[in-house]
Parts: C-alpha cells; structure tokens; sequence
C-alpha cells in the first residue's frame, strides 16, 4: 500500500544507507528519509578510510578491529571502483611509543582478522628513497602497513542506489518533522524541502540520523531525557600535493594522537584529523583556527617541507556522533556502535557511533535486533559498478576498454569516471563502440551526459551534490566552471 512502510529509516548517511540496503534485498518495504542531500554531514566528512583502526588496539577494542578487519577486505570485494588498497608508513620516533609497542601491534593488526588479499606489514628504511627526501632526517625507521581508502559519500550513493534498485523508497530533501506512536505502528510526519508535507506508516522505525539522533528521539518520545551522544568534530586540510608517490603516513603527535597525510584526488594531499568536544548545530561547521594550528604543527614534526593553514587548497570538518561511554578523552572514546531499542509499543532503533567500515555488519546486527528474519546477503553481493570482470582488479584496468571513446572523452576523464562508476560507466559512455550521445561539455571532462546519470540514478539536485560529494571536482575545475555547472542545475528547476 502507498506511503506504508515495514521500515521507516531516517538518516541518509552510512549507517541509514546501509541498513536500508540490507532490509529492501530481504524483500522488506523500505522508506528512507534524509532531510538534505545523502553523505551531507558525519559520512562525508571523513579520513575517507575502511580501516581496522590500529590506534583502537591500545584501547583494548579488540573485538571492533577484528570486526573491521575482516569487513574491510569484504568491502573491498563489493567496491573494488571506489575502493582501493593504500600501504601506509608508521615512522618510529625515539621519545613516543616504543618500537615493540609498534611492532606487537601491527603484528596483531596483520593478523585479527584474516587477512587475505591485502599484503601484510614490512620494515621500511626511511633513509632510502622514497620516503629520504620527505621526512625529518632523524627518522630513520619504520613499518609499511595495509589499509584501504575509500569515496565515502560514493559509498553512501551507491548502497542508497542498491536499495532503490531492490525496491526502497529513497527521498532526499525530506526531513521527518513527527513521530506519532500508535499501538501497531508509527505515523511520520515528514516535509519536503519547499515545505510540502506528507504523512507515511510503517511498523518500524530506525533512527540512524548521527548527529541528530537524539534530536529524533525527542519526538518520538518525549518524555524521557535523551543524553546518550558525545559529539567530537574532526577537521581535515587538503594541501597541494606534498610528497610525489603514492603512499601515505600515519603519524604519533605527542599528545597519544594519530595524523594521516594521504596523497588524495592525484594533485592533493589530505592531512588530519582532530578530535574535539562539540556542542551545537552540526550542521555546516567550518574547521577552527586552533585546530589547522594543530594539525600543521603535527605535520611539521615529520615533514621536511614546512606547512601552514593559509597554504591549504581546501578544508572540511565534521562531527562524530559517538556513544558516550563517559571516557575522559575525545580520541579514546569508543568508535563501536551502539544501538538503543525502545519496544514500548512499535520499536525503535536508534544507531550511536560507528564508523564507514562497520556499517555493513552493523546493518546486519540492526535488522537481527528489530526481529527481522531472512538470510544475510550483503556479505558477497557488489555494489552498483563493482561487478568487475574476471581479471579485472581495480577501475584503472577498467578504463582501458572505453579507449574507443577517447576522441570525445580523454583519457583522464575515462580513467576518473571508472573510478567512479566501475562497470556502471557503459551506463554513461556507452558500450561496444556504441557511444551515448555526451551532450554539451559543461567544464573540463565534465558532460551532461555525466550529470544527467547522476540526477536520474545517484539522487543529484544541486551543483554542490555532484561537485564536492558524488566527485571532489570542486577542486579541479575553475569558479567559472564550476558556475556553469550551477547553470545547468539552474536550468533544470
């Protein structure tokens, strides 16, 4: 029946994208509601890992790192186009953790969760090329580790796309206002973005709205004090690129904390990530002063070359919705979700904490605490585009079958849009020679062949959408260009 629902999911973000995925394959009806764009807060604002989390192993999580250890070789299974292997180095420097600390972990880390497509970790001689010229001299050791890197708004789109695609009801734009709790269900109240409101039914609900889940459980009960979330904002900086291969640090700051420099988006280097106490609206938060301090002084403990804030190309932050576990620091507070159900009449299930590696069991975990029977299936089923081929081991193998299309769209924009789109790309380009027809060029290998894809498959309605979230052209293509794709939208409405 139209507008009713087994599941009302609200959040469009990881943790919501995922369990939506999960239930529609199961053959549930789904309806997801995100108020603004999907990956729009926590879930794009990222270090843009899957991870295992080698720092949590001093915090005794165990059972979290081998849980993402083992969830991130199945993710980089079901995504393989926008998710790929990075070797990370870990420099030991005299004064921090010792050696054997360094050493038991990354052994532990190589082997909780069984690994085995990624390779395991080597000793590093960072007086040797090509790490010589790009850290302090006094580094002279270290460790070459796995972990991966990953599109994280692209892995929100793409499990949303999956769930659509299985029959979910995906509405962005769409923020729910009201919950009413009747004895066998719940009524939503939820309002479009002009301002239309629309009345759905579903006999549960999940509240996966991050940082805004306690805001959530005012109005679906609002008779109990909700004080279960500890938000922690975590800021990043992206720099023109600061060191020219392809692997990435992981550096100790003297506080206990950890700093990634990442080479990221090919001419860019992406380097954070901060952990403070937040209070507020977290929603459109910009980094601090103190914290771009922060982060280019860790930086430049390590680096040879000297960084500053002013230098930066770009920046984002975001706001960590963690469960409060009442820990004393903000970078030990736990990462494991949690989940709170409340059975006093049709259930609710709200999501604390999380991260982008855990999302797929946890979704898993959700649906099993809701009562939701039928067979798990997410483990071994790709994502839209990452059905690659026999022999195909990443995007960039991919690409090369468009060469064909070379005369219209150059080779970096195949290769770009493979990473992107993996097999889904025939969708935009065209297949066996056969080419779609690219419309005009709007910027520099940007058609609106591509935007019309993503509009009508990936839920664009804005410039911003596809500019800093479906891609991270933003940092690519001029103000002119950028204005032009603003036109386009423009012109649609």
């Amino acid at each position: 029946m139209e507008n009713h629902f087994d599941l009302l999911v609200i959040g469009g973000g990881i943790n919501g994208a995922g369990i939506a995925r999960d239930a529609a394959g199961r053959g549930l009806s789904v309806c997801l509601v995100e108020k603004d764009d999907l990956a729009s807060a926590t879930s794009s604002a990222s270090t843009k890992l899957i991870h295992g989390g080698l720092r949590y192993l001093e915090h005794y999580e165990f059972r979290l790192v081998r849980e993402s250890l083992i969830e991130r070789e199945r993710l980089l299974a079901m995504a393989p186009h926008i998710i790929w292997p990075m070797r990370f180095v870990l420099p030991h420097d005299e004064g921090l953790r010792p050696a054997w600390m360094l050493r038991l972990g990354l052994f532990l880390y190589d082997n909780l969760g069984g690994r085995k497509i990624l390779p395991g970790t080597k000793s590093v001689n960072l007086r040797e090329e090509p790490h010589a010229k790009v850290l302090k001299q006094r580094l002279t050791r270290g460790w070459e580790y796995s972990d991966c890197w990953v599109e994280d708004s692209r892995l929100v789109v793409l499990n949303c796309m999956d769930a659509k695609e299985r029959g979910a009801d995906i509405r962005t734009r769409t923020e729910c206002v009201a919950l009413d709790r009747r004895e066998d269900r719940w009524i939503a109240t939820l309002r479009t973005a002009d301002g239309r409101e629309d009345k759905v039914i579903a006999r549960k609900v999940v509240n996966a709205a991050g940082p805004w889940v306690d805001t959530v459980l005012g109005r679906a009960v609002p008779d109990e004090t909700h004080q279960n979330l500890r938000l922690v904002k975590g800021s990043h900086l992206i720099f023109p690129k600061l060191f020219d291969h392809d692997r990435s640090y992981i550096f100790q700051n003297k506080d206990d904390r950890i700093i990634f420099a990442i080479p990221y988006e090919r001419d860019f280097t992406l380097v954070g990530t901060t952990d403070q106490a937040f209070e507020g609206d977290p929603k459109g938060i910009d980094i601090s002063a103190q914290e771009a301090s922060y982060i280019c002084d860790a930086v430049n403990e390590y680096l040879a070359v000297s960084i500053a804030p002013e230098q930066a190309a770009a920046t984002y932050a975001g706001v960590r919705p963690l469960y409060e576990d009442k820990a004393a620091s903000n970078s030990t507070v736990t990462r494991d979700y949690q989940f709170e159900v409340d059975e006093d009449g049709p259930p609710l299930l709200s999501i604390f904490g999380g991260k982008l590696t855990t999302y797929r069991k946890l979704a898993e975990h959700a649906l099993e605490r809701l009562g939701i029977g039928g067979k798990s299936w997410t483990a071994s089923e790709p994502l839209p585009g990452g059905d690659f081929p026999a022999n195909t081991d990443d995007a960039d193998d991919l690409a090369p079958n468009y060469a064909w299309a070379y005369d219209t769209w150059s080779m970096d924009t195949i290769y770009r849009m493979a990473r992107a789109y993996g097999t889904r790309i025939d969708r935009i380009i065209g297949k066996h020679n056969h080419q779609s027809d690219p419309g005009t060029q709007i910027a520099k290998g940007l058609f609106e062949a591509e935007l019309r894809y993503l509009v009508e498959n990936e839920f664009a309605k804005t410039a911003e959408d596809v500019l800093k979230r479906r891609s991270k052209l933003y940092l690519h293509l001029t103000s002119d260009e950028q204005a032009r794709v603003e036109a386009w939208f423009a012109a649609r409405n």
